[in-house]
Parts: C-alpha cells; structure tokens; sequence
C-alpha cells in the first residue's frame, strides 16, 4: 500500500470512529456531517469522497460493527473442541452474540433498530472492506450445515433474525419483559422450534 493509500485509508478511519463516537453518543439525528467533518480533522468535502451521506456511513458502520461481534463470535465457534449440531451451532452464535452486546450497551442501542433481515440481506450482497466478515461467506457456510432436508432456509434464518433483534434489544437494555439471562432459555426454546419445524416442515 503507498503512502497515498495510507493516507486514504487514515481519513476513512477517522470519519468512521468519529461517526460512531458521536452517533452512540449524540444520536444519528441530532449529528450533522459538518459535525464529522470537523470532530475527524477533514474537509466537508473530503467526506463525500468516501460516503454519499451520514445514512450511508451509518450503514457502513452497521456493517462493519456487526462484522466485529460475528468475527470474535467465529473464532470461539471454531474453537470448541465438543462437536456441535446445527441447532447446537445456531444456540451457540446467538448466544455469544448477546453476550457481547449486553456487555456494550452502546453498540446495542445504535444497531439494534438495523439487526433486521434486511441489513443481513444488505451485507449478504455488498463486498466486505477490510478485515470485515464476508457475510456471504457465514451465509452459506450456515446453510452448507443445515440438514440436507430442510425447507426453506432463508425463511428460517429470517425468522430466527427477527425474533432475536425484536426480542432481546429491550431485554438487554431495560430488561424487560425480563432480564436477558432469564429470556434466553425462552428465546432458544423458539429457535430450536423454528429449526425442527423447518426440518420437518409441515406448513398447512
């Protein structure tokens, strides 16, 4: 990489943490790209050199912040020395997931309205930067592990990202209907149902 890349690559950076800094504190609304402009030390007009708008560094954020819990998530998963089935494997990244947001209540807030089958889907089909997860990737090594006769697997993958994003986000943060470590076992119950239906599909 030359210098020229390098320096590149120090504004993006800069314009990406301090988005976040400001958009986990202030909020997303109430931060202008004037206000990332100034706070990451660059031109207004060097911003737009890397994003069309804060919404599309928003997005990116997104992205790349999501990209973080599943990459440290990954590694633990290929860690275990216990053999794992599908449904053990989803439990397990669910739940490792969790753990690591209800340990940053901040990055919870600021994703958890964007963990939603459409951000997977937007992840999906856009190439990952850097060292970020290749969602893709996840997405059909997911898939390439689930029982050779289970029916439709997007639709049961989006069911299980629906009902964890809509169900822990208030748990995590205000804990209620109950506190996470509580609504988990209830959590879990439903996505080892949504999986076994899949697997047996019956759908009348």
């Amino acid at each position: 990489m030359g210098k020229l890349d390098i320096n590149k690559k120090a504004k993006e950076d800069s314009l990406l943490a301090t988005a976040y800094r400001l958009f986990t504190t202030k909020g997303v609304s109430k931060t202008s790209v004037s206000d990332i402009a100034e706070s990451a030390g660059v031109a207004k007009g060097t911003f737009y050199l890397y994003f069309k708008d804060k919404y599309d560094l928003k997005n990116r954020l997104v992205a790349h912040q999501s990209s973080k819990l599943f990459r440290n998530t990954l590694v633990k998963l290929n860690e275990q020395d216990k053999e794992l089935d599908f449904n053990e494997k989803m439990i397990f990244v669910i739940d490792d997931i969790l753990d690591q947001l209800e340990q940053n209540h901040a990055l919870l807030a600021f994703i958890a309205k964007n963990l939603s089958w459409g951000v997977f889907k937007h992840a999906i089909s856009t190439p990952p930067r850097g060292n970020d997860v290749d969602f893709m990737a996840v997405y059909n090594e997911i898939l390439s592990d689930a029982p050779s006769d289970i029916e439709e697997p997007e639709i049961m993958l989006f069911m299980i990202v629906e009902l964890v994003s809509s169900t822990c986000h208030s748990a995590i943060l205000y804990s209620e209907p109950a506190p996470i470590e509580k609504l988990k076992p209830y959590v879990y119950r439903s996505v080892n149902d949504i999986i076994n239906r899949h697997i047996h599909a019956d759908v009348k």
